[in-house]
């Protein structure tokens, strides 16, 4: 599955669709269907959200992976948001891209170098103004509960794949395993059976996302090992 950039040219009528639900059923709920069955009846195109959605229209109007980019990208009707997903000094999952914090927020320095008490004293920025926002680094928890039953999400791993099952059992305990989508960059046969053994540690109930690291994956074949291991619903 390719990010879709959201468009403001179709952003209402996106919004009223994602209005229509059943009694009973959450939206994430409706939205997990379509993904499930995408292959099946080829009669939508899902619209997701990439490092939450802080660019639209072309224009970067929020601070990436903050709340209030993945708040205006359900306001405008986006079926998932991409997070990136990295651990604190004290090992508490934030969500942040890089591995430094020197491009979006006010700190400096290593991400891994700063306890989450320490990370929740750095403001982020929206890249390109340079404007102070009055977010601070969101943990993965507060990611999770603000998209619970409202968007599915997409954490991208940018730690080991060991660190995976960590990730989904914080989910589990929302109750929203089956509202996250997990990616992990592929690349050989050993890395294919280091996920297959993280994902099977980490239980059932959420959707794998493959990432054919294109870099490094020269033979078209492996495309067909990652699918017969996976059978992944989408690909990155």
């Amino acid at each position: 599955m390719r990010t879709l950039w959201l468009s403001l040219a179709f952003s209402a009528a996106l919004a009223t669709a994602a209005g229509q639900s059943l009694a009973g059923e959450s939206r994430a709920s409706q939205i997990l269907g379509r993904f499930e069955h995408a292959n099946q009846w080829r009669d939508h195109v899902m619209i997701a959200a990439h490092r939450a959605g802080s660019m639209q229209a072309g224009k970067t109007l929020y601070a990436e992976n903050s709340l209030a980019a993945v708040e205006s990208s359900i306001a405008i009707g986006a079926e998932i948001v991409e997070v990136d997903v990295r651990r604190a000094k004290d090992g508490a999952f934030v969500i942040m891209h890089d591995s430094w914090l020197d491009r979006t927020t006010t700190c400096k320095g290593e991400v891994a170098s700063y306890t989450l008490a320490e990370l929740k004293k750095c403001r982020l920025v929206i890249e390109g103004t340079g404007a102070v926002t009055n977010e601070t680094v969101s943990t993965l928890r507060e990611m999770l509960l603000t998209t619970r039953d409202r968007i599915l999400i997409n954490l991208d791993n940018k730690l080991e794949v060991t660190d995976l099952p960590g990730m989904i059992a914080e989910a589990r305990d929302l109750g929203m395993a089956d509202q996250v989508i997990v990616k992990e960059s592929l690349w050989n046969r050993q890395r294919v059976d280091a996920a297959s053994a993280a994902l099977a540690k980490a239980g059932g109930g959420f959707q794998f996302m493959p990432i054919l690291a294109d870099d490094a994956v020269h033979d078209a074949a492996f495309a067909g090992e990652v699918d017969k291991a996976f059978a992944p619903r989408a690909w990155n």
